[in-house]
């Protein structure tokens, strides 16, 4: 029995020590015990032999590698994973939420408060109308156009977060907000014509997506497809600042708070809810100007009549808007928008990050393996 826990402690047993006395004595028997478990490397830390219980450290033992594996990606790896992810997320939240979107914008149209006398007199008045379709008015035009867009915004806000994190000189606290301006200018490129053709059936043109996209190009050509370009961006900008930075600022004190290395799905609802939500809530005014420039029709291709009006400008919006509505009118369509907003904040962010995650850990799980095959024995 003795023999057998000398070698396990890898200690002399007696049988092996001509002076089995030198052992007896506490001192020198402490001493040698110290000097193997601490002094002496284990050559593999996967198997240890002195201490069983060390087998509950191999998870912070594996992150480590992890987290010098993911500081190693370059920009661009970072950028298309981000694209990708967002491009999934992005069409997924908007057909799922494009019911929302439509009563918002039948909301913000010119004449609604002659027409719908609440959001839910606007809902009942769409279904009957044309029935559940009538919630999906341009969802085509939504699904090319948000993945795109989404891709590009996400890409570009990964780019600019890992450029940006790698100047000194750049405070910390302004990358997020940067990273987000960037990615909306990106952009709103595609972004702009894809609302256009979307809002312009939601308020009541004729014909498919790709007809009212015909007719646009046939009277305004191709700057027509960027009307009110200057009010998305007006909106965008402040809108995907305040969205992407406070989930970001939400997300580093989760993670802060929780000591993990990534959020757990339910911290991306409610972070991607709540950012969404103050985004949302503060842009409605900027909003509905771009609506208003978004969904002027041509008397030909409007259904009513109280559509069919026209605006000059972002200025002249403004002064007609307060002039006809007052400051009422510069928050008409305020709680579908927020409900909208919080919705897909939650429902976006919770897919990029899920689809950002999963790419990194196979990316991970593939850079481990050639350093497991040559790890000494």
């Amino acid at each position: 029995m003795d023999t057998r826990i000398s070698a396990f402690l890898g200690l002399p047993s007696h049988s092996s020590n001509p002076h089995p006395q030198s052992l007896t004595d506490f001192t020198s028997l402490f001493t040698h015990l110290t000097t193997t478990l601490i002094s002496s490397p284990n050559p593999n830390p996967k198997s240890n032999s002195h201490l069983s219980f060390a087998s509950t450290s191999l998870k912070p033992q594996k992150a480590k590698p992890q987290k010098a594996l993911l500081k190693s990606l370059s920009d661009l790896e970072r950028a298309l994973i981000g694209a990708a992810g967002g491009g999934i997320a992005g069409a997924f939240t908007y057909v799922c939420l494009l019911p929302l979107d439509t009563i918002k914008t039948k909301l913000q149209t010119k004449g609604a408060s002659q027409i719908y006398a609440n959001t839910f007199d606007a809902i009942a008045k769409t279904f009957q109308e044309k029935g559940i379709l009538g919630f999906y008015s341009g969802v085509s035009a939504v699904i090319v156009g948000s993945t795109a867009s989404s891709a590009v915004y996400f890409g570009t806000c990964e780019l600019g977060k890992s450029v940006l994190s790698k100047l000194d000189q750049y405070p910390s606290v302004l990358v997020p907000p940067t990273a987000g301006a960037m990615g909306n200018i990106v952009s709103s490129a595609i972004m702009v014509p894809k609302e256009l053709i979307t809002q312009r059936m939601q308020a009541g043109a004729k014909g498919r997506s790709w007809e009212v996209l015909l007719r646009i190009l046939e009277k305004d050509g191709v700057l027509g497809l960027y009307a009110g370009y200057s009010a998305t961006l007006l909106r965008n900008l402040p809108a995907g600042v305040l969205s992407y930075s406070s989930f970001e600022y939400l997300k580093a004190a989760v993670l802060r708070r929780t000591g993990k290395a990534h959020l757990e799905p339910v911290q991306s609802v409610c972070c991607g809810a709540l950012a969404g939500a103050i985004s949302a809530s503060i842009t409605t005014p900027l909003d509905v100007v771009k609506t208003r420039l978004m969904t002027q029709l041509h008397g030909g291709e409007a259904v009513n009549k109280v559509a069919a009006a026209m605006y000059s400008g972002v200025a002249a919006t403004v002064k007609q808007i307060l002039k006809e509505e007052g400051w009422v009118g510069l928050s008409r369509g305020m709680g579908p928008r927020v409900v909208h907003s919080a919705c897909f904040s939650a429902l976006g962010y919770f897919a990029f990050e899920t689809a950002r995650l999963a790419v990194l850990q196979q990316y991970l799980k593939r850079k481990e393996l050639p350093e497991v095959s040559v790890a000494p024995t």
